[in-house]
């Protein structure tokens, strides 16, 4: 048995500083508890959830500098063309040491529940093979979900609803598609459908690329919305991006943000990515990009942030840290008054596994597995300001890592 001792535990404004851990799970949480095996004082640091990327694209990952994949345009659609021949050499062996490579920087920056949309236009499945072989083998470290994706399309790519139905006899673990990329509105309306379909008869949950585009006629996700709230899965379902609703009318807006919170449907934001992609027609005043985070949040509507891509023919840069995502979100939403910064940690933490639908084993709760991060803070607020970093991951009661404690002096003898 071990116990973590003088813990600030984010969400709790009581005397609570101890975690008492046994057998890998949360047995107490509280102040002044029974001796432990081991006692391993965190320093008066602030201990959060693990942090969950919900919206990832383990394939891609670092095929963004090679042959072929310099994006002119910097825009999404010509990412999509420079990913359907940079792909054609892809084998089992590079999918898999790429995408374990991105993991592990991802989990060094403090990430331990992954979704990965992982694309099934391939008529060998290359990526979609390796990375089940991955989820499994990595289970014990991190959890990982699966999204069988089209990437170019259910209907634009020759039998692509074929293609993420055999991903999903294999193992996938959620229904994608991409409506805006159709070649019709009706089309992408069609593959709307046929998610709904695919996710009812093989009971899968759903995430949708929805109205990846700064038009704001492209009204999928309303589609979307309406047949999750008529089968009842809106809880199950994401719809990850929704850039145009950042740009629709507030008559609009507005009557769908009730119906979202109906229906319980996740959004998925990704901030680096989408202010990046987006807004990349408009001269001035130049979108952002986003969906509208700080509606939504306050509104009830969940909501989180994820990183998308790592190095990849849609975006140049990025490395798995949800610090750095959470810090540029916040930013372009305009969510930082003192309440919302002590809070805001949820977007990468709380809100995610809510979409994942993970929350039966996510918290820092008693009976739950003792999943959780040390940061080098003492509180949300100072967390957030600084960045933190992760001084320690711990997954069931052990260490993933462990990092020494930062220390530096800066001479301003005058």
């Amino acid at each position: 048995m071990k116990k973590f001792t003088n813990a600030r535990i984010y969400g709790r404004h009581d005397e609570t500083n101890e975690i008492l851990v046994d057998d890998g799970l949360i047995k107490e949480i509280g102040a002044s508890l029974a001796e432990a095996d081991e006692t391993i004082d965190l320093k008066g640091r602030l201990v959060v959830p693990p942090y969950v990327d919900p919206h990832l694209h383990l394939d891609y990952v670092y095929t963004g500098s090679g042959p072929g994949a310099a994006n002119e345009s910097g825009t999404l659609f010509e990412g999509i063309a420079r990913w359907h021949d940079v792909k054609k050499s892809q084998t089992k062996e590079d999918a898999r040491e790429r995408a374990l490579r991105g993991i592990r920087e991802e989990m060094s920056h403090g990430v331990q529940f992954i979704r990965t949309h992982i694309d099934v236009c391939d008529p060998e499945l290359t990526g979609l093979k390796a990375m089940l072989e991955l989820r499994e083998e990595l289970a014990d470290k991190v959890t990982i979900q699966i999204v069988a994706f089209p990437q170019e399309g259910m209907y634009a790519y020759e039998g692509g609803d074929e293609m993420v139905e055999e991903g999903l006899r294999m193992g996938a673990d959620c229904v994608g598609s991409i409506p805006h990329f159709e070649w019709a509105y009706e089309i992408g309306q069609k593959s709307v459908h046929r998610t709904i379909e695919l996710a009812m008869k093989h009971d899968k949950l759903i995430d949708v690329h929805c109205d990846e585009t700064d038009d704001p006629q492209s009204r999928h996700v309303q589609l979307l919305n309406a047949l999750v709230m008529k089968e009842g899965l809106g809880t199950r379902t994401a719809a990850s991006h929704t850039c145009s609703f950042g740009s629709a009318d507030d008559a609009y807006a507005f009557r769908m943000m009730g119906l979202f919170e109906k229906s319980g449907m996740n959004f998925i934001s990704l901030p680096t990515e989408n202010a990046y992609l987006q807004g990349r027609q408009d001269s001035y005043p130049k979108r952002r990009g986003l969906t509208r985070v700080k509606e939504f949040w306050e509104s009830g509507i969940n909501v989180c942030f994820g990183q998308d891509s790592i190095n990849d023919p849609w975006y140049p840069v990025g490395n798995g840290n949800l610090m750095n995502i959470l810090d540029n979100g916040i930013h372009l939403a305009q969510t930082m008054s003192m309440d919302q910064l002590d809070r805001c940690l949820d977007l990468i933490t709380h809100n995610g596994a809510k979409t994942m639908n993970v929350e039966d084993a996510y918290g820092v709760e008693t009976g739950k597995p003792a999943n959780f991060l040390v940061l080098d803070a003492e509180t949300p607020f100072e967390a957030v300001r600084t960045r933190a970093g992760v001084l320690a991951s711990i997954r069931r009661g052990e260490y993933l890592f462990k990092r020494p404690d930062p220390s530096f002096e800066i001479d301003l003898d005058l």
